[in-house]
């Protein structure tokens, strides 16, 4: 497992190698892996992100709102088109079948936009975000390393009440319907801490430490101080 605390060195601007290095990206709701993710992408990686694949999918108009008004029924969507999340959260959660639903139209779609985003990217390496990679059972297959943004429970759940206004008993039940802290730990090749405690700066510099440590795997030389 690579170590994130040392201080980055350099930026790369090098070519993308013939085989892109993938990264799988992820971490419990709230542990701060969208800023992980937006800080590699402003030092050169190709960022895809699964979560905003998935809202654009469900946005009005969205390529899965027909088949989820088809399965789900009218309710499904909200008076501006796009799909109710707020209702669909409390439907998958009570019912296993309807999140089966969910995923069954969701995912293949998600899927195909990944792969033709990935194949067009630009940069010393890939990174996919995943929310739920280690759940999914099939994503890490599909990545070179894991990197796992570990943050502890109590700090999840205040950052994302902070975030959303959902309620303490909401954001325990999204949690505890993602795998357990040490599973998702157990799954990493690397681990960027963003405990409760970590400062923008210090998180900024673990993740630079990874970034530069990829761009070397990736095999591009090409690296600025």
């Amino acid at each position: 497992m690579i170590s994130a605390q040392t201080a980055p060195a350099s930026l790369t601007d090098a070519p993308a190698p013939a085989h892109r290095l993938r990264i799988g990206l992820t971490g419990g709701i709230g542990s701060g892996k969208s800023r992980v993710a937006d800080l590699l992408g402003q030092w050169g990686a190709a960022v895809i992100d699964t979560d905003l694949i998935a809202h654009a999918l469900t946005a009005p108009g969205g390529a899965a709102m027909p088949a989820l008004e088809q399965v789900f029924g009218a309710r499904v969507r909200r008076a501006d088109g796009a799909m109710d999340r707020d209702w669909m959260r409390e439907r998958v959660f009570a019912d296993a079948a309807a999140r089966q639903q969910l995923e069954g139209i969701l995912h293949p779609l998600i899927g195909a936009q990944v792969e033709a985003a990935a194949a067009a990217a630009r940069g010393c390496y890939v990174v996919f975000v995943v929310p739920l990679l280690v759940e999914s059972g099939h994503w890490a297959k599909r990545v070179d390393r894991v990197c796992v943004v570990d943050c502890d429970p109590e700090t999840q759940v205040a950052r994302v009440q902070a975030r959303s206004g959902l309620t303490t008993a909401t954001i325990q039940r999204i949690m505890a319907a993602q795998v357990a802290r040490p599973a998702r730990l157990a799954a990493a090749d690397d681990v960027i801490v963003n405990t409760g405690d970590t400062t923008p700066e210090q998180l900024r510099t673990r993740a630079r430490a990874l970034h530069d440590d990829w761009c070397r795997i990736s095999g591009c030389a090409d690296l600025r101080s």
